[in-house]
């Protein structure tokens, strides 16, 4: 158990179901997320997950299940965990005649702070999002990306313990996304934030957070870090080592084998070489795996057996790559069932 997951969760989902008809849109959900971590729930557009942050938020009834937020149960007391949760959708709305200041300003009234500590606060937030010079401007001549900055601000404006943020990145240009989504890591680790992320972008996702859960029609198929989901798939090594190596024989293999943590060596396929073949190459790559990262010591390994060390590229599985092996494949699917 990690450091994170010895505390109590902050969100807690247990058995969190909702039908529409006969569609069910979340079906038996089940997740802990832990304070000060940044849990991403990636899946396609329609795979439930604006679904379960509105019940999560008490704003659409469970048909079956419980959602605590804070510790408070967000079907009987949806009202308290509004004060401790701030939410922010994929298209934030503003009064766009009236200017930034304004706008948090008014949406810290709301939360009864007072007026002088609302436009101080308000003042502060603006300049921890990069809108300081755009504070008296009227929010309707902002760009998408000057928005979800603001609408950043206005989630942080009350304080909250927890804040959710449904694809915060949509439509916003690479520059900008990169911006946001350093000032969300920030935001986590300096502030102990519990962040909660909803995205189908998979390389934002894997950028900055500490899990991931992966969510498909309605039901998460698998949780946890990379290298956690790594190991969920079908077993498959979480590090693999490339080595352009010559010559390529028993000693140089034995070296390689006997790293701690290897669990496999082979060359790699399509080079064309028969195994007798191989001894006397001017070069060969070598694919070594293992649960950790083990680059330094494999090139120890190369240098003390005598042979030479041409190259050398770690490799490690990406979100990408564990999304589609899940999400691809008649066969998959089916196991996954």
């Amino acid at each position: 158990m990690t450091t994170i997951e010895a505390a109590e969760p902050v969100i807690q989902l247990k058995n969190l179901s909702k039908t529409y008809g006969d569609f069910t849109a979340v079906d038996r959900l089940n997740l802990n997320i832990y304070p000060g971590e940044i849990f991403g729930l990636l899946g396609p557009n329609g795979a439930g997950k604006t679904t379960t942050i509105l019940m999560m938020l008490g704003l659409t009834e469970p048909a079956a299940g419980e959602a605590f937020v804070c510790g408070i149960d967000a079907s009987r007391n949806p009202m308290q965990v509004k004060r401790k949760v701030g939410y922010m959708p994929d298209d934030v709305g503003f009064y766009e005649d009236r200017s930034a200041l304004d706008n948090l300003v008014y949406t810290a009234r709301l939360n009864r702070i007072p007026e002088a500590e609302a436009r101080s606060r308000a003042l502060l937030l603006l300049e921890r999002v990069g809108l300081a010079e755009a504070a008296h401007k009227r929010t309707g001549t902002f760009s998408r990306g000057m928005r979800q900055r603001l609408g950043l601000a206005d989630v942080l404006i009350k304080n909250p313990q927890v804040i959710i943020l449904d694809e915060p990145t949509l439509g916003i240009d690479p520059e900008g996304v990169r911006e946001l989504l350093a000032l969300i890591r920030d935001l986590s680790r300096n502030e102990g934030l519990t962040v909660l992320l909803s995205s189908h972008h998979l390389h934002q996702v894997q950028q900055i957070c500490d899990r991931v859960g992966l969510f498909v029609q309605g039901k998460l198929i698998a949780s946890g870090d990379i290298d956690t989901l790594s190991r969920q798939l079908d077993g498959a090594p979480t590090h693999r080592v490339e080595l352009d190596v010559s010559p390529w024989g028993e000693p140089l293999e034995a070296a390689l084998r006997g790293v701690e943590g290897v669990t496999d060596v082979r060359l790699k396929p399509g080079d064309g070489l028969a195994d007798s073949a191989r001894r006397d190459a001017d070069s060969v790559t070598a694919v070594v795996s293992g649960p950790s990262d083990m680059t330094a010591e494999l090139a120890k390994a190369v240098v003390a057996s005598g042979a030479s060390l041409l190259g050398v590229r770690p490799l490690r599985y990406g979100l990408d790559d564990i999304y589609h092996r899940y999400f691809e494949g008649g066969e998959t699917r089916e196991r996954l069932g």
